[in-house]
């Protein structure tokens, strides 16, 4: 905005198209990823970020929002698509016995980059090379971290086990579904939709208001710098909280984390400016938010695994990803909402009663499974 004059909804227009196309390449990312495995198509998102960002760097021959739109949105968001449906799929699959901790532990980092880049960038980056030296600083790393990540990753043999394992083993449920399906048969089950909107009300909940908590500790009194660590609690407890999420399913299933969480979810936001009035109360209501936002992305892939099974696990949790992107338009609506009104309560409100709708979708999907159990 500074250093080219771009309105807010400029701006942000780049990150919100990332999100949004990441989101939607993640169907057809995860489709490739099923059938080419995860080595091949991680390694092609890696080399697509450096291209992205490598692009976005020149910002400053091109000083429009639509270039990075372009660059940084659309091809950094595909990238995006193409190294995170790579993620999931080959740690549930070397894990059958831990799941939920395989694969909320492998999908940490994505929570954890945003404690540990942001002040990095913030901090120094933009200080020392500016914005288009950032550009260029982190395209490399993330080029050469991702392809070396990429050729880590390996298939395991169809059928493998881990020696001595069996399902009576594991906590986890198969939710009601006993088979695989392929993508096209998921997409006809009432319960592949529940999940959906889910993920999309929970999203979308926590996404329409985390923007708006620096401003709102501004309100309350706070000083810039104790306004902005309640965006560093929320991604602390986002990217640490994954692998006890993942630990705690294993150990009692995935439906008995989630749905306490969505209790504590929907209360902090529709509470949230009666509560949220004093220092410590702001960083519980973060840590809490950050917590579901932990459990959302740490599990979905799990359950996701066990509803519609593993074989097709990188184009199905693709589908299910996409609920993603309509809460990445959640962040204009929340802006929007306050905009209008001039205050914070409705704008966590309106987000407490899409939680409160992923609430009562989650458990109504554990009543679909003691039907089945019982049928």
């Amino acid at each position: 905005m500074e250093r080219f004059g771009w309105s807010k909804t400029e701006a942000t227009l780049p990150f919100t198209t990332f999100m949004v196309v990441f989101a939607l390449v993640m169907v057809p990312a995860g489709r490739l990823q099923d059938r080419w495995g995860a080595r091949v198509v991680a390694t092609a998102g890696a080399v697509l970020f450096g291209v992205a960002y490598g692009l976005a760097a020149l910002v400053g021959a091109f000083p429009h929002a639509w270039w990075l739109v372009f660059t940084y949105g659309v091809l950094g968001g595909a990238a995006c698509g193409l190294t995170y449906a790579c993620v999931a799929p080959p740690a549930r699959k070397w894990f059958p016995d831990r799941p939920g901790f395989a694969v909320s532990t492998a999908v940490t980092g994505f929570g954890l980059a945003s404690l540990v880049v942001a002040p990095i960038k913030s901090e120094y980056l933009i200080e020392a090379f500016g914005i288009e030296g950032t550009f260029l600083v982190i395209g490399g790393l993330t080029l050469l971290v991702s392809l070396g990540a990429a050729r880590m990753l390996k298939e395991p043999p169809d059928g493998w086990k881990p020696a001595g394992w069996g399902l009576s083993h594991t906590a986890v449920e198969t939710i009601p579904l006993k088979q695989a399906l392929a993508p096209g048969e998921v997409v006809r089950t009432t319960l592949f939709w529940m999940i959906w909107l889910t993920m999309g009300s929970v999203v979308s909940g926590g996404l329409m208001t985390i923007g708006l908590i620096p401003a709102y500790g501004h309100s309350i009194g706070l000083s810039s710098a104790e306004a902005a660590l309640a965006i560093s609690v929320f991604a602390a407890f986002n990217g640490f909280g994954r692998p006890l999420a993942g630990f705690l399913a294993d150990r009692y299933g995935v439906m008995p984390v989630m749905i306490p969480t969505y209790v504590l979810q929907a209360a902090t936001l529709l509470l949230f400016t009666v509560f949220a009035v004093s220092l410590p109360a702001l960083y519980l209501a973060s840590a809490l938010l950050g917590w579901g936002f932990a459990v959302t992305l740490g599990l979905f892939p799990v359950l996701t695994a066990n509803a519609f099974g593993v074989k097709h696990l990188g184009a199905n949790y693709g589908l299910v990803f996409t609920a993603f992107g309509l809460g990445a338009v959640a962040p204009v609506a929340g802006s929007w909402i306050y905009a209008t009104g001039g205050s914070y309560a409705p704008a966590f409100v309106a987000a407490g009663v899409q939680a409160s709708v992923g609430l009562l979708l989650c458990i109504f999907i554990a009543c679909m499974k003691r039907t089945e159990d019982c049928g």
